[in-house]
């Protein structure tokens, strides 16, 4: 009963996580909430859910509510409705394949038109996935930072496989939205409380379970 109450007085933070299938969302998700990583892909039917809770300087609890969107939802009659509300918006790409981060564009338009006309509107962060296979990157950093200066993003790179830098990434937005000050410290440290269980819903809202598919594997050659 206290943990309820403790978490009912939380402030509730909506994050969004956009992107083509098998850029690692979900990965990414899951390595932020569970701390897990799971070298099988899955792929994501419509949606996933998770929560995780933070613990952000000035004693302020903050809830997220993460939803993991399918990278085939991008022209489904559900997308509007998983983005709308949200109060950051992750767009995620694989840094070694350069039609994901391509795609960004078709992906930011839909946030964009859900948006257009509101009174706030959500923080974005641009998230070049898959760091730890940076000798296979095919999108250029400096492609990466001109994109994010473009469209007024924060600009990150992680890798789920790796825990590199992804509490510290979503401890960074979360702050920036809440315009609370961060110290080295406050992002050398993780406090986290898993505190929801994870469902699935395709894009006409019927709850499925994930089944895994397999793994296709492609080569690049080129960085642009």
């Amino acid at each position: 009963m206290a943990d309820q109450e403790e978490a009912s007085d939380d402030r509730q933070m909506k994050v969004v996580v956009l992107g083509d299938g098998t850029t690692g969302k979900t990965s990414l998700t899951t390595r932020f909430s569970q701390n897990h990583f799971d070298k099988d892909y899955h792929q994501t039917i419509g949606l996933d859910f998770f929560m995780k809770r933070l613990k952000m300087p000035g004693d302020v609890n903050v809830t997220l509510q993460v939803w993991d969107i399918g990278g085939q939802a991008i022209g489904g009659k559900m997308l509007d409705n998983y983005i709308y509300g949200a109060h950051l918006v992750l767009l995620v790409y694989d840094i070694t394949n350069y039609s994901s981060f391509e795609n960004l564009e078709d992906w930011l338009a839909v946030v964009t038109k859900v948006f257009a006309g509101a009174e706030s509107l959500p923080h974005i962060a641009l998230v070049g996935n898959k760091s730890d296979m940076e000798h296979m990157r095919t999108v250029r950093k400096e492609r990466h930072t001109s994109f994010a200066k473009q469209h007024k993003m924060s600009s990150f790179f992680v890798s789920a496989k790796n825990d590199d830098l992804i509490n510290n990434m979503f401890m960074r937005m979360v702050a920036h939205v809440l315009k609370i000050k961060l110290s080295s410290s406050d992002l050398s440290r993780v406090a986290t409380v898993v505190t929801a269980k994870i469902m699935s819903h395709d894009n006409g809202g019927t709850t499925k379970i994930r089944q895994p598919v397999e793994k296709t594997k492609s080569s690049f050659c080129t960085v642009q």
